[in-house]
């Protein structure tokens, strides 16, 4: 978008004075990035009030693309080399006349050139461009190499002769120093602007040898997303961890940090962890969007009959309720899920969280720090001096943890915590094994959720097939179950996954379970007896959700177990 033109409504509007404009252009300039974003990252105005206030001085409409439905036939209508070199989404057509939205709509070039390849009056309307990048990526495709976008950045550090073999003077510039540098500056922003776009829940920046590595994790699966020249390394690390307020002179110790993305109409948090190998220091950045974390019960995959139980155990004044899985699992989504479920102007309910991943309203949250002496342990003693109804803990680490939280619940509050189990079962039995007394775990707990995340087929370039008998034997389905999987296609970047859908298993703890609690029952007994009361199981939520379509074969083998 033109700056000159966001200047001119800032302050027509009365949105700044003077002297805060001039402090958001210092602010862009001195990341390497636009006066829109260093607006939207003040949170001066939300994104689609700027984007409508943009449009309305520009005389265009306005599209909002971020729950768009693009026609097919229209998308084909422009080139997607076009589409990429003028930041333009083409979004429907009347006749002769085809509506693209745009980030700059005044762009006389680009309206020029999308006439003539598209043979039809042009009506531009303005988008935001990360929401236009966005819909780009996932209409046509990315690039054929994403690598050649992050060459031809660093290729400038060449034309610069920024090596050390080239410039000698560059051997006494600081990390600090390289890392300001343009080049820099817009590969790092590239890198997390389409990460924001893929849905990227981590981001790693590996250093070895010969190259550095950049990976994401897409739907759990990690995947090459650029090499870049080991030389570059200091300067792409030190800037990420100049954007996270990481200090970039400490390398031997492993650091924390965080800063935020503004993304269309939200905010992504990036969590920033480095730790030092021998090659450098390797970065992982998590990326949370708080948008995907605030959904409802309805929309974390449950099958009917499990989620009224579960709801059902979250009605209950007293009692420990369990979620467990793996990192990654999901867990920390189905705890604010729950929370928002029980969330009240009639109950207090406060959090114990490391770190507060997202603020959630009404509640009082607080974040672990040990340094300062708060623990989860000690933090949950000075909780119950507060008047909790409800406790969040975010994990039970320890046997004092462990310990504190069983005895609050037996004092009439309702604690929801996390706990690393492969299943249900196993959850009472590592308490157990914890250290803590079988009678206390027996009468502590009222549930226990296991989970999975599973990657879902592409909507996009979904087919159904009949597989081969041999296969839906092993996998336990009937003989004539049909299947269904992705083709592969832009959309999904030729995986045949788009997104993620949780599997569950549910076990709630009666008179039986606490019996064989107190007897320390090995966990398969206790999941059997379970099993034998109606418990579905994960691998049994699996295969319902392979029935459906929703899932495949192969999803179910690599993240359930075989057995009931």
């Amino acid at each position: 978008m033109n700056e000159r033109l966001v200047r001119k409504v800032l302050l027509r509007r009365g949105l700044v004075n003077e002297a805060a404009l001039t402090h958001l252009v210092a602010d862009a300039e001195r990341r390497g990035d636009t006066l829109e974003h260093a607006v939207l990252r003040a949170r001066v105005i939300p994104a689609d009030e700027l984007n409508s206030l943009l449009a309305e001085e520009l005389s265009v409409p306005y599209i909002d693309l971020a729950n768009y439905v693009f026609e097919p036939e229209t998308v084909r209508l422009v080139p997607a080399e076009t589409a990429r070199r003028y930041k333009v989404i083409p979004a429907f057509h009347i006749g002769d006349s085809l509506t693209v939205a745009m980030a700059n709509p005044d762009d006389i070039k680009a309206v020029d050139e999308l006439r003539r390849v598209t043979g039809r009056n042009i009506t531009p309307a303005l988008s935001s461009a990360i929401d236009i990048e966005r819909a780009i990526s996932e209409q046509y495709g990315a690039p054929v190499n994403q690598a050649a976008d992050v060459a031809a950045a660093l290729s400038e550090f060449d034309s610069h002769e920024l090596t050390l073999e080239l410039s000698p003077s560059l051997a006494a510039r600081t990390d600090e120093e390289l890392a300001d540098e343009a080049p820099i500056v817009r590969f790092v922003n590239d890198l997390l602007a389409q990460s924001v776009r893929d849905h990227v829940s981590d981001i790693h920046i590996e250093p070895d040898e010969q190259k550095l590595r950049v990976r994401v994790r897409v739907d759990g699966e990690l995947r090459i997303s650029a090499m870049v020249p080991v030389r570059l390394a200091p300067a792409v690390v030190s800037r990420v961890k100049i954007l996270a307020r990481m200090n970039i002179a400490e390398k031997r110790k492993p650091q924390d940090g965080q800063f935020e993305v503004p993304a269309t109409g939200r905010t992504v948090d990036v969590r920033v962890s480095s730790f030092p190998t021998v090659a450098g220091e390797n970065l992982v950045l998590r990326l949370l969007d708080r948008s995907s974390v605030m959904i409802g019960m309805d929309e974390l995959g449950f099958d009917p009959a499990t989620l009224a139980r579960f709801q059902e155990l979250l009605r209950r004044p007293y009692g420990i309720v369990l979620v467990t899985g793996p990192t990654g699992s999901g867990k920390t989504t189905t705890l604010y899920a729950a929370l928002q479920t029980l969330n009240s102007e009639t109950k207090h309910i406060m959090t114990l969280e490391d770190p507060v991943e997202y603020r959630l309203p009404l509640i009082r949250q607080c974040q672990v720090n040990p340094r300062a002496g708060v623990t989860f342990a000690s933090g949950l003693r000075a909780i119950l001096r507060q008047d909790p109804d409800i406790i969040m803990v975010g994990e039970i680490r320890d046997p004092e943890t462990a310990e504190i939280s069983i005895q609050s619940a037996m004092t009439g509050h309702l604690v929801l915590s996390t706990l690393h189990t492969n299943d249900s079962a196993g959850a009472i039995t590592r308490l157990v094994d914890m250290g803590i007394a079988p009678f206390l775990v027996g009468s502590g707990i009222a549930g226990v959720l296991a989970q999975r995340l599973v990657r879902k087929v592409c909507d996009r370039c979904r087919v159904t097939f009949r597989p081969e008998p041999g296969l839906l034997k092993a996998t336990g389905l009937p003989s004539d179950t049909l299947l269904s999987r992705g083709q592969g296609c832009p959309r999904c970047r030729n995986s045949g996954y788009r997104g993620r859908i949780g599997i569950y298993e549910l076990l709630i703890v009666d008179d039986q379970v606490r019996r064989l609690t107190m007897d320390r029952t090995p966990s398969t007994e206790i999941s059997n007896y379970a099993v034998a009361h109606g418990m579905r199981t994960m691998r049994d939520d699996c295969a319902e959700k392979v029935r459906q379509g929703t899932t495949t074969v192969e999803e179910l083998a690599r993240n359930t177990a075989t057995g009931h």
